[in-house]
């Protein structure tokens, strides 16, 4: 029941938040949009707590430090977003062109100021990415970006990619690493809910200046390590590393 009545909350929102932001990418400027998309994904994790018995708890906010910055994260859900950019004010977020299908969705993250990749990635893509990037940092946004590029269930991840790497040293920002376990409660795309507390926590920034080999790693075992330690403590079970995805 608990899943049923999230989604109907789910789709309801969703509908009407996106048809509010549609009406708003009329008017000049990016607030109206950034604002109505602020109140939806803060409305989403309301929904999450009352309907699906999801509670967020964020922790290590002392780690964010007050300039722009890379969020770097950890992606078990369509839920990450949400959770993430409802702490927010206003963050450029890196998502694939897959949205971009839906209907009027381009016109709409392109008044957000999403950046918007090929998902089969490629010269095109790190091209997109590198110059979307340069708007958000010239206008002094920060970045969210899901650096495996896919969903994954918990225990389990892909391959980091380089394009954070390259946006850190680029426009000279540190990366914040977000561990999280929200897929122990809303996996993937499923759409079984489990009621729990689900946690977000923003962990050390990561400076510029390290090999893209030696960055990547410290980013993954860092996330990874963090995102499983956060399962152990939900679960009551032992400490198991995430292993690589197949396929």
């Amino acid at each position: 029941m608990r899943s049923f009545l999230f989604a109907v909350a789910y789709w309801f929102l969703s509908v009407s938040y996106s048809l509010m932001a549609l009406i708003l990418t009329l008017f000049p400027g990016r607030k109206p949009v950034k604002w109505i998309i602020q109140r939806y994904t803060r409305r989403m994790v309301q929904a999450m707590r009352i309907f699906a018995g999801i509670r967020l708890e964020v922790r290590g906010r002392e780690n964010i430090p007050d300039q722009p910055v890379i969020f770097a994260c950890k992606h078990h859900s369509w839920g990450d977003g949400f959770c993430i950019y409802s702490q927010f004010d206003d963050l450029a977020f890196v998502t694939g062109d897959h949205l971009e299908k839906f209907p009027l969705m381009s016109a709409l993250l392109a008044k957000l100021g999403a950046i918007v990749v090929n998902n089969c990635g490629g010269i095109e893509a790190r091209k997109t990415l590198a110059n979307r990037s340069a708007d958000a940092a010239r206008d002094g946004r920060s970045i969210l970006i899901y650096p495996e590029g896919h969903l994954n269930a918990p225990g389990t991840y892909r391959r980091y990619r380089s394009g954070v790497w390259h946006m850190m040293n680029n426009f000279n920002m540190q990366v914040v690493p977000v561990a999280t376990n929200l897929g122990l409660f809303w996996q993937e795309t499923q759409y079984r809910k489990t009621p729990g507390t689900a946690i977000l926590e923003f962990l050390p920034p990561i400076a510029p200046g390290l090999s893209k080999d030696e960055f990547l790693a410290t980013l993954r075992d860092r996330i990874e390590q963090r995102s499983q330690e956060l399962i152990s403590e939900a679960t009551g079970e032992p400490f198991q590393p995430s292993v690589l995805a197949s396929g």
